[in-house]
C-alpha cells in the first residue's frame, strides 16, 4: 500500500536525522505531524519495521535505528554446544558470536536482535578479534513446531526434542484431540506455546502423534515434520500444473531459436528424473568450438503471482531425502513438461558460447530455444564411453570432444584460483522395507566434470550479463573466510610440520590444498579447511564466489529444483523482475530453505544409518570400516568413516591395548607402555560401539582386521599411516 510505504519512509527519515532523540509513539505522532486518529496506523507500521529489524524499541518504548543503540538484527544459527552465530542483515557487518549464556530463548534460524559488545579501542586493539553480543529480542521464530520423544516425569509429561540444538525439554499437558493415543516413547509433534526464559523449560502442546520410533515409516515422517516439508501440493497448484498439458504446442515455439536438429544430450545420475540441463558441442573452425548449454525453461510455465510460483517460492528448492524427493514443482512439470527428456520437444533458455581450443570464452549469446534431446546418458555410461576410443557414432565423438574441452576449461579455472574442494560422495540405497541395502561411493570423475564445467561457465556468463545490465537479481555468493579462522587453521597445519603460507592469499590456499593431496595427513587437514569456510548463500549483491574464484557468479542451470535459478531466468529474459528490496527478502528466504533442506537430508541419512548400526550391534557382529583420524583430544579421537559417510568418536576408554596420554604440544596421543602414537591422518579400522539417537552421535572402537580377537597397533612410532578418502562436500547436484 502506497500510504503504508510513505509512512515507513517518513519514520526512517526522521530516525536518521542528526537532531533526533529517541521518541515514543505519542511523541512520534507530533514529530511526524500526524493527527491522533492515525496512532493505530503508526503503531502498525512501527511493528512491521521492528519485526524487519529496521527500527528497534528501547527502554521507555522509544524507537531508534538499531545501530544507534549497538543493536544488530539478523538470523542466528546455533551449534550443538548451544553457541550462536549471528549473520547480520547488514552485509557490511561481520558475523557476531553469541555465547551460550547470552542466546536467551533464541532457537536455530530465528531472526533476532542482538546487542553488540563494544570494547574500548586501546593501543593493542585487534580488529581481527571476533565480535560478540547477546540476544535481546526474538524478531521472528523460524519454527514453532518440533518433533521429539514423549516421556513422563514424576508430575508431568515432557518431550525430548530430536534437534540436539534445542537445549531443554518441552513441558506438555496430556495430549487431547490428536487422532490417536500417545504412548510414552512415541514420536510426537509439539507446538511451543511459551518460553520466557532460558532458565525455565519451554511449554508446549502435542499436536500430532507419529507413533513408535521403530515403527515402519515413522523415522522419515519425523524428518518431514521436523523440517516442515510438505508431502502434497495444494489443489490450486496441481490444477495449474495439469492445465499446462503434456505437449509443447506451436504457440509455445513461436519466436524461439529452433535447435531441434542439434545433437543435444543430457547427462545425469542414474536415478534422476528431472533433467534440467543439456549440452551440444560443434566445431566451427580448427581453432574454435560452439557450445550450447540448454536449461529447462521453467519460467515459460511458472509465472509470477500464480499458485505454482507462490508454492515454489515457499519451498525454495527440492529436497532429496534418503528415500524420496520433495519436489519444488509438481511432477507434471518437474518430471514431465520441464524435464529435458529424450525424443520429445522441450523449451529451454540457452547460453551459446564461442570457445577457443584452449578453453577461453570468446563470445556469448542468450536466447530462448526449443530442443529435441537425442539421448539421455547416465554418468556411468559417459565414463565408460570416455574410457575407450570413440566409435563412429557422432554423439560418442561429441562426448569425447566435450570432455577434452571441459578439461581445458577446468585447467583455466584452477589457474585463475579456483579451489579443489571435491571429495568422494556416498549414496545410500534402501530395500523395499526402507532399510539400508548398500552404501555406494560416487567419485567426481571426468563424466561429472564434463557437465560441471559447462554449468559453471553458464552461471558465470549469466551473472556477468546481469551485472552489465544492472538488472536486479539474485546471486550465488561464497564470501571470503574470516581472517581469524584462517589464522587458527594455519596454526593447526603448521603444528603438523606442513609448510603453509599466508592463507588470506588464494594462491597460498591452492598451494596448500595441492600439498595436502600428496600427504597421508592431507585429507584430515583438508576437512579442517572446509570447516573454516563460510557457507554459500544467496544475495542481491554480487559478492563473488570464493571457492570458485569467480567475481561474477549466480545460479542459472537448475530451475526445476531451485527457485533462485527461476528468479535469474526472469531477470535475464523478462527484464521485469522484482525490486531489489523484494529480491533481498526472497534471497534470505531461499538461503534459509536451502539450509533447511540440507539439514533434513543429513538427518534422513543419519536416521537410516543409526538404525543400520543399531542392527549391527544387536547382531553381535558389527562390520569393520576403514577410517581416518581427523581430530585428537584428551578423551579420545574423532574419525571420519567414508564407508558410512559419517564421523564419530573413538573414546579412549574403548582403546584397550594401552593407556594413552594426550600430548597437547604435539596434538597426539601416546601409549604409556608401547609408545604407540595416535595422530591426525592415521588410518585405522573401526566398528560401531555405541549409538546415541537422542544426541545424534555414534561412538566407534578400534578393531584389528588382520587377526580376529586381537587389538591392532592404532598408530605408528615414527611414521604416519596411509590416507583414505574422506566424505563429500557439495558437488554439482548440491549446488555450489
Amino acid at each position: 500500500m502506497p500510504e503504508f510505504q510513505i509512512m515507513k519512509d517518513q519514520i526512517i527519515h526522521l530516525l536518521e536525522r542528526k537532531d533526533y532523540l529517541p521518541a515514543n509513539v505519542p511523541e512520534l505522532l507530533g514529530l511526524l505531524r500526524l493527527p491522533p486518529a492515525r496512532q493505530q496506523e503508526l503503531q502498525a507500521v512501527l511493528r512491521e519495521l521492528e519485526h524487519s529489524g529496521e527500527v528497534a524499541r528501547i527502554k521507555g518504548n522509544r524507537y531508534v535505528r538499531p545501530r544507534e543503540a549497538d543493536l544488530v538484527p539478523g538470523r542466528i544459527r546455533m551449534n550443538r554446544q548451544g553457541k550462536g552465530f549471528l549473520q547480520p542483515d547488514d552485509t557490511d557487518l561481520k558475523e557476531i558470536a553469541i555465547p551460550e549464556s547470552a542466546t536467551g530463548t533464541a532457537l536455530h534460524e530465528d531472526r533476532v536482535l542482538v546487542r553488540r559488545d563494544v570494547r574500548p579501542k586501546g593501543l593493542r586493539h585487534d580488529d581481527a578479534e571476533p565480535g560478540t553480543g547477546s540476544v535481546v529480542r526474538i524478531l521472528e521464530r523460524r519454527r514453532t513446531q518440533m518433533v521429539g520423544t514423549l516421556q513422563r516425569g514424576r508430575r508431568f509429561l515432557y518431550v525430548i526434542p530430536d534437534d540436539p540444538r534445542i537445549p531443554l525439554d518441552i513441558s506438555v499437558p496430556e495430549p487431547r484431540d490428536v487422532g490417536r493415543p500417545a504412548r510414552i516413547g512415541d514420536k510426537v509433534v509439539v507446538e511451543v506455546r511459551e518460553w520466557e526464559s532460558r532458565h525455565t523449560n519451554p511449554e508446549g502442546e502435542i499436536v500430532e502423534v507419529l507413533g513408535a520410533p521403530d515403527a515402519e515409516g515413522v523415522d522419515m515422517l519425523s524428518v518431514l515434520r521436523q523440517y516442515d516439508l510438505p508431502l502434497h501440493f495444494p489443489k490450486p497448484v496441481l490444477n495449474e500444473a495439469r492445465a499446462i498439458g503434456t505437449t509443447v504446442h506451436a504457440r509455445d515455439v513461436a519466436g524461439r531459436m529452433d535447435c531441434r536438429r542439434q545433437r543435444v544430450v543430457t547427462i545425469d545420475p542414474d536415478d534422476a528424473k528431472d533433467f534440467d540441463d543439456a549440452i551440444c558441442l560443434e566445431r566451427v573452425s580448427p581453432e574454435q568450438w560452439r557450445l550450447w548449454v540448454h536449461i529447462a525453461d521453467v519460467s515459460h510455465y511458472v509465472k509470477p503471482g500464480t499458485a505454482l510460483d507462490t508454492e515454489a517460492c515457499k519451498r525454495g528448492n527440492s529436497t532429496y531425502l534418503v528415500d524420496r524427493v520433495i519436489p519444488m514443482l509438481p511432477e507434471a512439470l518437474s518430471n514431465e513438461m520441464c524435464s529435458l527428456k529424450p525424443d520429445v520437444d522441450r523449451l529451454t533458455k540457452c547460453v551459446e558460447f564461442l570457445v577457443s581450443n584452449d578453453g577461453r570464452v570468446l563470445n556469448v549469446k542468450f536466447f530462448s530455444a526449443v530442443i529435441h534431446s537425442q539421448r539421455r546418458f547416465t554418468y556411468g555410461e559417459v565414463l565408460e564411453i570416455l574410457e575407450r576410443k570413440p566409435t563412429t557414432d557422432p554423439i560418442e565423438q561429441m562426448l569425447h570432444q566435450a570432455h577434452e574441452l571441459a578439461q581445458r576449461i577446468r585447467r583455466l579455472r584452477f589457474k585463475a584460483g579456483s579451489l579443489d574442494l571435491d571429495f568422494p560422495e556416498t549414496k545410500i540405497r534402501l530395500d523395499e522395507r526402507g532399510r539400508i541395502l548398500r552404501i555406494e561411493k560416487t567419485v567426481n570423475d571426468v563424466s561429472h566434470q564434463l557437465i560441471e564445467e559447462c554449468m559453471l561457465l553458464a552461471n558465470e556468463a549469466v551473472a556477468t550479463r546481469l551485472m552489465s545490465l544492472r538488472q536486479p537479481a539474485v546471486y550465488r555468493v561464497h564470501e571470503v573466510p574470516d581472517e581469524r579462522r584462517l589464522k587458527e587453521y594455519r596454526e593447526e597445519v603448521l603444528s603438523h610440520s606442513v609448510p603453509c603460507g599466508n592463507l588470506s592469499q588464494p594462491p597460498e590456499v591452492q598451494k596448500l590444498l595441492y600439498r595436502l593431496n600428496a600427504l597421508p595427513i592431507g585429507q584430515a587437514l583438508k576437512i579442517g579447511f572446509l570447516k573454516s569456510l563460510m557457507r554459500a548463500r544467496y544475495a542481491v549483491e554480487p559478492l563473488g564466489h570464493y571457492g570458485l574464484a569467480k567475481k561474477k557468479y549466480t545460479h542459472f542451470t537448475s530451475p526445476i529444483r531451485r527457485y533462485a535459478d527461476l528468479i535469474v531466468h526472469r531477470a535475464l529474459f523478462d527484464k521485469n523482475s522484482a525490486t531489489t528490496s523484494a529480491l533481498k527478502e526472497t534471497a534470505e528466504h531461499i538461503s534459509v530453505m536451502e539450509r533447511n533442506s540440507a539439514d533434513a537430508e543429513r538427518d534422513s541419512k543419519d536416521l537410516k544409518l543409526f538404525a543400520f548400526l543399531k542392527a549391527q550391534l544387536a547382531s553381535g557382529h558389527p562390520e569393520c570400516y576403514p577410517a581416518l583420524v581427523t581430530d585428537v583430544r584428551n578423551f579420545g579421537f574423532f574419525v571420519d568413516v567414508p564407508g558410512l559417510a559419517m564421523s564419530g568418536l573413538v573414546p579412549l576408554s574403548t582403546v584397550e591395548d594401552d593407556f594413552y596420554v594426550f600430548d597437547a604440544a604435539r596434538n597426539n596421543l601416546v601409549g604409556r607402555r608401547t609408545r604407540r602414537v595416535i595422530r591426525l591422518g592415521d588410518k585405522v579400522t573401526v566398528q560401531v560401539a555405541k549409538v546415541e539417537s537422542f544426541k545424534k552421535q555414534v561412538d566407534f572402537r578400534i578393531v584389528d582386521d588382520r587377526k580376529p580377537g586381537t587389538r591392532p597397533p592404532v598408530g605408528r612410532r615414527n611414521t604416519l599411516s596411509r590416507d583414505v578418502p574422506a566424505r563429500q562436500c557439495r558437488g554439482r547436484r548440491r549446488g555450489r
